[in-house]
Parts: structure tokens; C-alpha cells; sequence
């Protein structure tokens, strides 16, 4: 299990970051960088449970993705979410208290604009090229959305 970090300087205010991050509409643009089609069903309230989904891009399956909770929400400084599984051909399959999967994002104010930087800890070897390609691409999206 590795722990993998990604940040990038946005110009623009926090709040404004934020909302480009989890928005319905602008999470579904910078999240194509990972699968064009993502989104999320649930909420980004503490505690809550959310589905991150999309399409299975060769058409074969049902839509897959993963299911978390929300383990902290402190609104324009922190979002800690805790993955609980992978979501198959619609069937959610858990993978167990053992596996701890963290995805941690920090907004903080730097030179009039915000420093996002993405914290993965608990990623398993088979995810590791696929964030480093990824995660850069997706955090340029973002930075494209929320300074436009």
C-alpha cells in the first residue's frame, strides 16, 4: 500500500476552488480525466455515503466505480474521504476494514489564489501508474475550471 501526493497553485479564492471540485456540473468535467462520464451520486456532508461512478468504457458491463463515506468536511479548508469498495456490474463489493483507502484534499490560501494538494493513502501497487498519469491531468482541469 503506497500513499501518493499531487498538488497544484489555483488562482483563484478557495471558496471559489471548492465548488469547482465538487459541483456536480465541474466535478463531472475535471473527473473525465479519469473515466469521461464520471460522477457522483450522494452527498459531500460528514458521514454521509457516495457513490463515485461511470460508465464501463467498452460497453460491456453495467456502470462501475467505487463507494466511500465522507470521514471529514471541513468546508474550503479539508475533505477526507474513507473508499469502502469497488462497485461492479452494479454490485458493491467491500474491501474490508484491513484496507484503509483515504482520499484527502487541502485547500489553503497562497499568493492570492489556493494550494490544492490531493493526499491517496492505501493505494495498492495496480493503482500507482494510473494516479501518476491522472491525477496531474485531472488537477490541470480543475485549475482550467476554476480560474475561468
Amino acid at each position: 500500500m503506497h500513499t501518493l501526493r499531487f498538488a497544484i497553485h489555483v488562482n483563484a479564492p478557495r471558496k471559489q476552488v471548492w465548488h469547482a471540485m465538487l459541483d456536480d456540473a465541474t466535478y463531472r468535467e475535471w473527473t473525465s480525466a479519469f473515466s469521461p462520464g464520471s460522477y457522483y451520486k450522494g452527498s459531500w456532508e460528514q458521514g454521509s455515503s457516495i457513490e463515485f461512478l461511470g460508465p464501463d468504457p467498452e460497453g460491456k458491463t453495467a456502470e462501475g466505480g467505487m463507494f466511500a463515506e465522507i470521514a471529514e468536511n471541513r468546508p474550503y479548508e479539508f475533505l477526507s474521504t474513507r473508499h469502502l469498495g469497488v462497485i461492479e456490474n452494479g454490485v458493491k463489493k467491500p474491501w474490508g476494514a484491513d484496507k484503509p483507502v483515504y482520499e484527502n484534499y487541502t485547500f489553503a490560501d497562497k499568493d492570492g489564489g489556493t494550494d490544492v494538494t490531493v493526499e491517496l493513502t492505501g493505494i495498492p501497487d495496480e493503482y500507482m501508474a494510473m494516479y501518476d498519469d491522472t491525477w496531474p491531468k485531472a488537477l490541470a482541469k480543475l485549475k482550467e475550471i476554476a480560474e475561468r
